[in-house]
Order: structure tokens, then C-alpha cells, then sequence
């Protein structure tokens, strides 16, 4: 199960969100998302579970618990999909009549 964790404080790191989660069951990945530019972190993250009860359960007891002083939303991560404007930069200059 894909986890989507935000609101977490700019100080965790994806060990943290790790350690959090293995007190409900085994932790397939986690990963903190950072800008590419600075390296910070964006304030959300990922954790993959390898069952699913398990990872219904942590989002259950953690979903607006507080983590590291922020009540952390913890949810199932939805599918990624694909955003058209992104990098369509002939896209956008041909709307502009170019």
C-alpha cells in the first residue's frame, strides 16, 4: 500500500518516516519529497507498506496525530497522473499564435 503523507515538518527525514510507520508493520520504502533546487524538503512524503491491513491501520492511528510538533494528515496515495501542461512548452507558445 502507497501512503501519502503531508504537513510534516521540514526537519523529517525519510528514515524518520520510517521508523514512524515499522510500529505498524513492514516498511517496503519511504521518501521524503525535496525541491531539486535547494535540497529542502516540501513538506510531504511517501511510505509504501508491503500489507495493506497494516497500512490501513497506521493511517488510521496517524492521520492528525501530532509528529515531530505538526499533526501529520496520513492518507492512501492516489495514482499519479499525467498533467498535460507540464512541459509543453510548443503547447503553450503555439496558443499564444506563435
Amino acid at each position: 500500500m502507497n501512503i501519502f503523507v503531508s504537513n510534516l515538518n521540514f526537519k523529517v527525514k525519510s528514515e524518520d518516516l520510517k521508523t514512524l510507520f515499522s510500529n505498524y508493520g513492514e516498511v517496503v520504502s519511504s521518501k521524503v519529497i525535496t525541491d531539486k533546487f535547494s535540497g529542502k524538503s516540501r513538506g510531504f512524503g511517501f511510505v509504501e507498506m508491503k500489507n495493506d491491513d497494516d497500512g490501513q491501520k497506521a493511517i488510521n492511528e496517524l492521520n492528525q496525530k501530532e509528529f515531530e510538533g505538526r499533526n501529520i494528515s496520513v492518507s492512501v496515495a492516489k495514482p499519479r497522473t499525467e498533467n498535460p501542461n507540464r512541459n509543453s512548452g510548443d503547447r503553450m507558445n503555439s496558443d499564444r499564435g506563435y
